[in-house]
């Protein structure tokens, strides 16, 4: 029977010998490269096939965007609905994103649904139709969704801030119009796929109670397709950021609240000093107790919450302090968190405040 009369002891998570799980890395016929990790104990798995084809890639703004969503929008011998459907009666979920550099076709399944389920991913990357239709009803949507999202400050500042510190004509600064949405065509998405999807250069990762024959499974599906480990090396970017350095922006004179965004070049996580750039913006302001939530929500009550975070990009990077304020409030705001970066500077982080840190990152 457990004593509740005496406290259980408490040991510190630096204390555990703690090791991840390790991956297997299989190789399919045409070279594609995929990374599986056998965990859990649901039988479930996430699937991602990860494709070089960002809005870096792209020759037309918003081309990579709208390629990558309509790929679950109709091949030649299914609609639409017919796909969604077919994912839906077997309870599995297939999404569709677009990042600066890749865009991911991703599934979440059971286990055992897995052998037909492959087979529509398969003809989505290989025969997507993009209809007119559907591409009309995509156009639509995008602009009625940014109509609206252009009154939000915090939409607006992270779309402007990315501009500041890369420039506008960078694919990491670069963001969308109306204008640029209306501007899309069916040649422009179909040219966009064949190069950088149909023969495209691809990496799929695994992850759950994975079947026994996941590899045969893949190499069934993928291993003979026209992509590859290897494609067109993206070329570096000229960085041309804002000449101004501070930048007050009123999208909405009505509104209640300021959107506040602080960043500056900072290198990636391939540089030798990246995990102790992650402890240190854990200390700052990378989780719920960290000085920035401590000084900004906690003490001064400016914030439901503030966070700071390294991008996470393939070339260029930057460190980012996000938050949303009171107007009244938001220049007070950024004076704390400019404390809060000389604190950092000119004084050592105690061990007890360490100890905390490195327990809670583990």
């Amino acid at each position: 029977m457990i004593d509740r009369k005496s406290a259980p002891f408490i040991k510190d998570a630096i204390e555990f010998d703690l090791k991840l799980k390790p991956y297997q890395k299989m190789v399919l016929n045409n070279g594609v490269e995929v990374y599986a990790i056998n965990a859990g104990e649901q039988e479930l798995l996430q699937l991602e096939i990860v494709f070089y084809a960002g809005n870096s890639y792209e020759k037309n703004k918003g081309v990579a965007l709208a390629t990558n969503f309509m790929l679950k929008n109709g091949t030649s011998n299914k609609s639409a609905f017919q796909i969604n459907e077919h994912f839906e009666y077997y309870g599995a979920y297939c999404n569709r994103s677009c990042y600066n550099e890749t865009a991911v076709l991703s599934l979440h399944t059971l286990s055992k649904h897995l052998n037909v389920l492959l087979p529509v991913m398969r003809e989505m990357i290989t025969d997507a139709a993009f209809p007119e239709s559907e591409l009309d009803i995509f156009k639509q949507n995008s602009q009625q969704k940014l109509q609206v999202n252009l009154k939000k400050c915090d939409f607006v500042a992270n779309r402007l801030i990315d501009a500041y510190l890369f420039g506008e004509e960078h694919p990491y600064g670069k963001y969308l119009s109306a204008e640029n949405y209306q501007s899309l065509t069916t040649d422009q998405l179909k040219e966009h796929f064949q190069q950088y999807y149909v023969n495209g250069r691809a990496v799929i990762f695994v992850a759950g109670k994975l079947p026994a024959d996941l590899f045969e499974q893949l190499n069934q599906q993928f291993g003979d397709l026209a992509i590859t480990k290897n494609g067109q090396t993206l070329p570096v970017q000229l960085v041309i950021p804002a000449v101004q350095k501070k930048q007050h922006i009123s999208n909405d004179p009505t509104g209640v609240q300021a959107a506040i965004r602080i960043a500056r070049p900072f290198p990636n996580r391939h540089h030798p000093d990246f995990m102790n750039v992650m402890v240190l913006n854990t200390v700052f302001g990378g989780f719920f107790g960290s000085r920035l939530m401590s000084n900004i929500r906690e003490d001064k009550g400016y914030t439901y919450g503030i966070h700071s975070y390294v991008q996470n990009h393939i070339q260029e990077s930057a460190w980012m302090i996000s938050t949303e304020a009171g107007k009244d409030v938001s220049e007070a705001t950024v004076t704390e968190v400019y404390n809060e970066m000389a604190l950092l500077r000119n004084t050592l982080i105690d061990e007890e405040e360490l100890l905390l840190v490195r327990n809670y990152m583990i």
